[in-house]
């Protein structure tokens, strides 16, 4: 019924129903909403690139592991609040055996998600000292993080880390923690949106600035493993995941079972609390919370309030995934491989049409291809692109979303792209470039 382009009277109506004014600042369920209708409407299937949904099938040895659990009667009893003692056990594991960090099986909890862990974490961390009531994020950033700190009503700052790398890194985050306020430091490594990887030497300057202002650094490895630039899968061998928790025991890591190992339906995550910062204790936690230990707080009070713990088949999916990573039996960084192949395609197929990579280095790097990648085009700003990609049959959220100060960009998400759509990406794109000359 519908050609492409589509009309722009189409696409500005069916923006108007959301009651958007500005594209570039939709949230990325408001973007899937308006998808949802142009496509059923017209009939025309979208190029998706709005929304990091995993686009790999799950590792059979995580859902035979969950059937198994099923059949046993899981489902009839309630797990335990911080994770059953499989998942502990191999969550401690894999973080000795591909980041060398240790990490007690103790101090490894699991949570509904990264999405829960980053929630109980940011309350936490905004509840330490009256006086630090402010927490920083390095961005850009996953921009429900942010929404969460709206939700919990608790301050936060931010700074685009683009004209910050290397030793750069320690002047910008120095002048804001000597200001006495920052609870937290917050970052995702490799990055949500701009796929940046902060190196071993900026994750020691956050490190070390950390220990000099005594605040806690919240590190989202939501992709772990993900820079194919090096092979990072040798349980128990360098080259490892880097990490700040290499310089400095004051940290929390985000471990999420969806992206690296596709299980993302089952909404299922580590939080890793270092030992030092889980048995330390903290006064306020007990006028706010009732206990004073930071660990025993995340668990007892805030997880328990939240959600009284994870799916119990889930966590033995989980678990034995990790198990098998941790054995040399599953290599899961090659199952996600495939991400790093969409997106040096797809950066090719943009770029002849006219577009740019707006994050493009790593330092003097080039910069990886894998989940995420960012593109803008020549005169026109981040509303414009995405109401004239969705004519195109195109989506993607904006980088102004993010935190970024490039709001003339997007973020684009190579997830729900398979190979055998490239062509057809490929004929739009064609098009594009010969309207937009």
């Amino acid at each position: 019924m519908y050609n492409l382009p589509l009309s722009q009277e189409l696409v500005r109506n069916e923006v108007k129903n959301f009651g958007i004014k500005d594209l570039s600042k939709a949230t990325i369920r408001e973007i899937v909403g308006i998808v949802n209708n142009l496509s059923n409407i017209t009939g025309i299937k979208y190029m998706r690139m709005e929304m990091g949904v995993p686009g790999l099938n799950p590792p059979e040895i995580g859902v035979n592991a969950e059937i198994d659990a099923l059949k046993k009667g899981v489902v009839s009893k309630y797990p335990m609040v911080d994770g059953v003692k499989e998942l502990k056990q191999e969550a401690s594991r894999f973080i000795k055996l591909f980041m060398g960090i240790d990490v007690s099986p103790e101090s490894c909890i699991a949570t509904v998600g990264s999405m829960q862990g980053a929630y109980a974490t940011f309350m936490m961390c905004s509840n330490l000292d009256p006086k630090r009531d402010t927490a920083l994020f390095i961005d850009p950033g996953f921009p429900v993080q942010k929404q969460q700190f709206k939700v919990l009503g608790y301050k936060f700052d931010s700074f685009d880390v683009y004209n910050y790398r290397g030793e750069a890194l320690r002047e910008k985050l120095e002048s804001i923690l000597i200001k006495g306020n920052i609870n937290s430091i917050i970052y995702s490594n490799p990055n949500n949106p701009s796929w940046i990887c902060l190196t071993d030497e900026e994750l020691q300057i956050i490190g070390e600035l950390a220990n000099k202002y005594d605040v806690i650094v919240i590190e989202d490895l939501a992709y772990f493993g993900m820079d194919f630039r090096r092979d990072l899968y040798h349980p128990g061998q360098p080259p490892y995941q880097v990490s700040v928790a290499n310089y400095t025991e004051n940290y929390v890591l985000l471990i999420s079972g969806s992206k690296a190992f596709t299980y993302a339906g089952q909404r299922i995550g580590i939080v890793a609390i270092s030992d030092k910062i889980y048995h330390r204790s903290y006064p306020n936690l007990l006028t706010r919370f009732g206990s004073d230990k930071f660990g025993y707080t995340f668990v007892q009070r805030l997880i328990y309030a939240l959600s009284s713990g994870v799916s119990h088949s889930a966590q033995y999916g989980l678990a034995a995934m990790l198990k098998a990573a941790n054995d040399g039996k599953f290599n899961f960084i090659e199952e996600v491989k495939e991400y790093g192949e969409r997106a040096r395609i797809m950066k090719k197929l943009f770029t002849d049409a006219g577009f740019y990579i707006v994050y493009d280095k790593d330092l003097e790097e080039d910069l990886a291809d894998g989940f995420y990648f960012t593109i803008a085009f020549p005169g026109m700003d981040g509303n414009q692109i995405i109401e004239e990609l969705l004519r195109y049959g195109i989506s993607a959220i904006s980088l102004g979303n993010t935190g970024s100060e490039k709001s003339e960009g997007l973020r684009a998400c190579v997830s729900q792209i398979k190979l055998d759509m490239m062509p057809e990406l490929e004929k739009r794109l064609k098009l594009w470039k010969e309207n937009h000359k």
